[in-house]
């Protein structure tokens, strides 16, 4: 399937490792690949960011990510359904870190070093790798460039595409800034 990415694509997916690398976590997350699609310039994606005002509002993004983190990698649909039933996950989250420190629930952190530096990327990333293919396929792309790749964290549920979704760039929002008249030239084909 690689050698159907795009440079840019390909770019995403070694920068998503480098982000895994220097947050010194066990394996490449959905997280990550967001991370590295916000540092790409000149592309697809990031006219997208740009047109969205996703960009200038990446720090913004990465604290709801990190606070994300910080509740175990709660989605707000899990936070909700708890809450539901009675459960406030925010005083959840204020005990253990009273008894285990801050951060105590964030997942991620390797528990033993690599020799080889290699990061396995998660289910869930894989499957936002498999769904770039079916949305590059869906849009009669002959490759997948660092725009399905945004598209594919966009639809799948989770964290990441809440993340999107809170500030301006749902899937709806990025498939027509992704193809809109400013979209560039980036794609491949």
């Amino acid at each position: 399937m690689f050698e159907r990415f795009t440079e840019a694509a390909r770019n995403v997916v070694e920068g998503a490792a480098v982000h895994a690398e220097r947050a010194d976590a066990d394996s490449v997350t959905e997280e990550h690949l967001l991370l590295a699609l916000l540092d790409l310039g000149g592309t697809r994606s990031a006219v997208a960011f740009d047109a969205l005002g996703v960009t200038v509002r990446r720090p913004s993004v990465e604290s709801a990510l990190a606070e994300a983190r910080r509740r175990g990698g709660l989605t707000r649909a899990d936070t909700e359904a708890l809450a539901g039933m009675g459960i406030d996950v925010a005083e959840i989250v204020s005990r253990v870190e009273a008894a285990h420190g801050t951060g105590a629930l964030a997942s991620g952190r390797a528990p033993k070093r690599r020799w080889s530096g290699h990061r396995p990327f998660t289910r869930p990333a894989k499957h936002t790798l498999e769904q770039s293919l079916r949305i590059a396929l869906a849009r009669g792309d002959r490759h997948i460039g660092d725009e399905h790749l945004l598209l594919a964290l966009a639809a799948r549920p989770g964290v990441v595409a809440d993340v999107l979704a809170d500030h301006g760039a749902t899937y709806v929002a990025l498939e027509r800034a992704v193809s809109g008249p400013h979209a560039g030239g980036a794609k491949a084909g």
